[in-house]
């Protein structure tokens, strides 16, 4: 079945399109995407989305393989992230109007078909000259288990298990984008894995909503305007130094300079998609919350019953690679649509 979406261009007025560039301007520094909340006890030793990495460098961003080192693999995928809000905490003031934006959370009714709708998060991603993003589906939530508790690779390796169906969360994702970049297309495959890819070009004041925890999507290269791209490390950060510059710093260290027009801004707003009140009102009392335990427990025994894992459970970092390459099929078919 096709994927439910809508690509609005132009999305905001001419106005609001300049207050997203403004927001990051003010944010003025952000880190890589990697550093986002360790694992704890379970694939402590893996990225957050070593599901998407390993995929990434087995076949590329179009099935072809990357032909480069890890460092130099890591460094195109190790975006710049931050969080504009989340919930009730802002990060980036005067988001606010852009959160609530009635338009979006119209469309996202739309495309969920349900009524409810409660705007959760927004994200702000840049992306270097040489960068892309591995094709992947996004990070779900359920109750109880969320970023801010749960590895992301185990989130995403639960949605596609179809094992805690009756705990998610579904979330309808906003994609927007702004500034002058060139390259960094939106790939996506709504008719799923195994359908034909497809791509959205990310002109300035434009966007799609669609629910990016199902469909798989990445994001293709940034044009590159220099023959190597910075190896990225933790401590890299992306600074804002005023007159549409800027500046990529590992300490006191200049890895690179960069026009505005260089660089791929996209904003990620998500909000959750309850059916009814009740439904609401039980994610919000916490009383049907699931824990760690209960979540390891239900795939270890799935895993047994088709025969995946016998003896004892493996340790942490190979059980979580056993599990992400059980659950999660990649699209195989990675050439875009002419």
């Amino acid at each position: 079945m096709r994927a439910h979406y809508n690509h609005l261009d132009p999305f905001l007025s001419a106005d609001d399109a300049d207050t997203m560039l403004r927001l990051a301007e003010n944010f003025n520094s952000f880190g890589p995407y990697a550093n986002e909340a360790e694992n704890e006890g379970i694939g402590e030793n893996l990225p957050q989305r070593f599901d998407a990495a390993f995929n990434y460098i087995a076949n590329g961003i179009d099935g072809g393989g990357n032909q480069e080192d890890f460092k130099t693999a890591a460094s195109r995928t190790n975006y710049f992230r931050e969080t504009y809000a989340y919930g009730e905490e802002v990060q980036a003031p005067g988001v606010e109007p852009f959160m609530n934006h009635p338009a979006l959370k119209e469309t996202a009714r739309k495309i969920s078909g349900v009524e409810r709708i409660v705007p959760a998060i927004i994200f702000a991603n840049l992306l270097v000259p040489g960068q892309e993003l591995a094709v992947h589906t996004d990070v779900p939530e359920f109750r109880g288990a969320n970023r801010k508790v749960t590895p992301q690779w185990l989130l995403v390796t639960m949605l596609h298990s179809g094992l805690f169906d009756e705990w998610r969360i579904p979330i309808t994702t906003c994609v927007s984008w702004f500034g002058k970049s060139k390259g960094g297309a939106f790939t996506f495959y709504p008719e799923g894995a195994s359908g034909t890819r497809e791509a959205i070009q990310a002109q300035h004041n434009s966007a799609i909503l669609i629910d990016t925890d199902e469909v798989f999507h990445g994001v293709e290269r940034v044009t590159q305007t220099r023959p190597d791209i910075p190896i990225i490390e933790k401590s890299t950060r992306l600074h804002f130094m005023g007159d549409d510059h800027w500046q990529m710093r590992e300490g006191d260290t200049v890895l690179g300079d960069y026009d505005w027009a260089d660089l791929r801004y996209s904003i990620s707003w998500k909000a959750y998609c309850f059916k009814d009140e009740a439904e609401e009102t039980l994610w919000r009392s916490g009383s049907d919350d699931l824990s760690i335990e209960f979540i390891l427990d239900r795939l270890e025994a799935d895993l047994r019953k088709t025969g995946v894992l016998t003896g004892a459970r493996p340790e942490p970092t190979e059980f979580a690679t056993l599990m992400v390459g059980h659950y999660i099929r990649f699209p195989r078919q990675q050439m875009a649509a002419e």
